[in-house]
């Protein structure tokens, strides 16, 4: 299941910089995930006093640490194959993975500066970890892949719960997605403070159009209204949302510029003022934005 398959509370996402692991999950776990940033593997048992002074610092460590490293724990004597493999003679033991091998670690419980610095050398170099973690999802959201980026934006919401462009992208991956009230209760989690926030109110654009779409009639049958009657700016405006929630921007861009290049006055500009919401939506560095507003620049001003 994914983070958009859960309709269960928009935003309540299990952390997953830290976590424990398994024998049978080690190799995702660790190996793998250490691909994409560095994995620290901490051997430890319930027995021991040490690994429970250690816990709780290399656990704050990794938090701050905001995306730039993980944390895996291993129980040895529930899971002794990967230990025994690797040699782990005294615990605790913290080895870290950095694509797919062991790059570095210590034994015994360490003080926080020592940790952190440990953290600070292993990363360093690194670009920032929530920065370059929402890249990656809006990489994602651009390929079409809505629930890869949203697992990404929960993944940064886990830490950092006020994250404005995390609340945005995965509150877009929702609209894109379909599922709209999951948009709206993300949406809640953005601060006051922050409701105007540029990403912010992209996003509720896409929600209120999305929720437009819902009221209009389907494409083919809008399509066959105008086709009759050229003139029916209703069907070609309600045409112009249908469109845009199928993500066809041009095109719908082009219904509403022919409304207004015929009868700018229709409905008190209710044309006009709908482009304006979908390059909000959109994006000003949208190509479809960039394209409609020099059109509706050349109609209003020739």
């Amino acid at each position: 299941m994914t983070i958009l398959d859960n309709d269960a509370a928009a935003g309540s996402v299990a952390p997953d910089l830290i976590k424990d692991t398994t024998t049978q999950t080690f190799v995702r776990d660790v190996i793998e995930e250490s691909k994409r940033q560095p994995v620290l593997i901490d051997f430890w048992a319930p027995w021991c006093g040490p690994c429970k002074q250690l816990t709780p610092i290399i656990e704050k460590a990794v938090r701050a640490a905001k995306g730039k490293v993980k944390l895996v724990k291993m129980n040895i004597d529930e899971h002794p194959a990967i230990p025994g493999q690797m040699g782990i003679q005294s615990i605790p033991a913290v080895i870290a993975f950095v694509n797919g091998q062991p790059a570095d670690g210590f034994m015994g419980a360490q003080p926080e500066s020592q940790i952190n610095a440990f953290i600070d050398k292993l990363t360093k170099g690194m670009p920032g970890g929530d920065a370059d973690l929402i890249a990656e999802a809006e990489a994602h959201l651009a390929e079409g892949d809505a629930a890869t980026a949203a697992e990404i934006y929960a993944e940064v919401l886990a830490q950092d719960a006020a994250n404005v462009a995390a609340i945005a992208g995965l509150a877009r991956c929702h609209v894109v997605a379909g599922s709209l009230e999951q948009a709206k209760q993300t949406l809640a989690m953005v601060p006051e403070a922050k409701r105007n926030d540029a990403a912010v109110v992209a996003v509720q654009s896409m929600l209120d159009l999305a929720e437009q779409a819902q009221s209009v009639g389907p494409v083919a049958e809008l399509e066959q209204k105008i086709a009759a009657n050229p003139l029916d700016h209703q069907a070609r405006y309600d045409l112009a949302i249908a469109l845009n929630a199928k993500n066809a921007r041009a095109d719908a861009a082009n219904h509403l510029l022919e409304i207004v290049r015929r009868d700018r006055k229709w409905n008190d500009d209710a044309a006009r003022k709908q482009l304006l919401q979908f390059f909000e939506a959109w994006g000003g560095e949208d190509e479809a934005t960039m394209d409609a507003r020099k059109r509706l620049s050349t109609i209003l001003f020739s």
